[in-house]
């Protein structure tokens, strides 16, 4: 039996993306974003109509746990508000899943894995997930929602900023997914080299994980492993951990365990000038980076917007407007 219970500050107690996860962009923009009491039950998360879920690994494969080791999944609501509605999460991940979701009508072939933001805390099932599936189908692309392992915390030393783990478990349940949708490309009806992705805040990080490495931390498994992790297209909105900090305001270094693959895929970035989470630098400097290596990059920059609006309309022009963006991006590309 499930059991609700407001969530414990030991997990959530700072707003699940790190920081302030969907503050306001400025007193007059976006209508004030209401707190809410979190909310959160013992369940494994469960995709509404049209969502078929799929294990990444089989039942007797040993994965490394999360934080927080054999706790049972939860699912709840997050807070602030975004566009006046709560937004849920699941966290406490041990067996990640995707979710397949297919197109109403035309298929093109393509296929969009989405990979929400939680600050690795958590994973914002419906704002930065489902949301976008539902979108994503209606442009004729198969969605894969990506439930990857959460919570694991990026440690800080004494007088030192977060470190990144060096096993980020969200990373292998990225590949993992990937090599599936490959090596199932004729079940699912897809084309396995129009397989692309799109993260958001921590799940952004991610993309640009998935795009600049093939290698994996994690022993191959079957033939699936086999198959290239990396996307062919990739969307990164409002990213963090990536800007070295310490160079000082106007420099644009990367940290050091950001590396830059000259094959990464065609990448594009979204993110608002006035984000209070993650600054606008990190995008910018991660452009310039794939830029350098030849990789060919586009940036969609607004004024306003803040952070974790996902595909809410609010009066901030990027919330309504990053959608078409990306069709427009997508078919230049050729994957529409």
């Amino acid at each position: 039996m499930s059991r609700f219970r407001l969530v414990m500050p030991s997990l959530f107690a700072f707003g699940i993306a790190g920081a302030s996860y969907g503050q306001p962009s400025s007193p007059d923009a976006s209508p004030a974003r209401v707190v809410v009491p979190k909310v959160e039950r013992e369940g494994v998360w469960q995709p509404g109509a049209g969502g078929t879920q799929v294990p990444l690994w089989p039942a007797n494969v040993a994965l490394a746990k999360p934080d927080t080791g054999d706790h049972p999944e939860a699912t709840g609501n997050g807070s602030p508000l975004v566009a006046g509605k709560m937004w849920h999460w699941a966290s406490y991940v041990t067996r990640p899943t995707m979710t397949v979701y297919k197109p109403k009508g035309r298929n093109t072939g393509t296929t969009m894995m989405v990979l929400p933001g939680g600050g690795f805390y958590a994973v914002a099932t419906d704002l930065e997930g489902t949301e976008i599936c539902n979108w994503v189908v209606q442009q004729g692309m198969t969605c894969v929602l990506l439930k990857y392992r959460t919570p694991q915390i990026w440690e800080t030393e004494a007088g030192k900023p977060q470190q990144r783990p060096k096993v980020l478990l969200g990373l292998e349940d990225a590949q993992r997914a990937m090599g599936l949708l490959r090596e199932r490309a004729s079940t699912y009806g897809i084309d396995p080299h129009k397989i692309g992705v799109i993260g958001f805040s921590a799940g952004a990080y991610l993309v640009a994980n998935m795009s600049n490495t093939e290698d994996r931390t994690y022993p191959v498994a079957d033939p699936a492993d086999q198959q290239s992790p990396r996307p062919d297209f990739a969307i990164v909105a409002y990213t963090a951990r990536m800007l070295d900090t310490s160079k000082g305001r106007n420099s644009l270094e990367l940290k050091p365990w950001v590396k830059i693959s000259p094959n990464a895929p065609p990448t594009l970035i979204i993110h608002a000038m006035d984000d209070p989470t993650d600054n606008v630098r990190q995008g910018m400097a991660y452009a310039l980076a794939l830029n350098d290596a030849g990789v060919p990059v586009d940036m969609r920059l607004y004024a306003k917007g803040g952070h974790a609006f996902g595909m809410r309309p609010t009066p901030d022009p990027i919330t309504r407007e990053w959608p078409g963006e990306v069709k427009q991006w997508l078919q230049n590309l050729g994957m529409l």
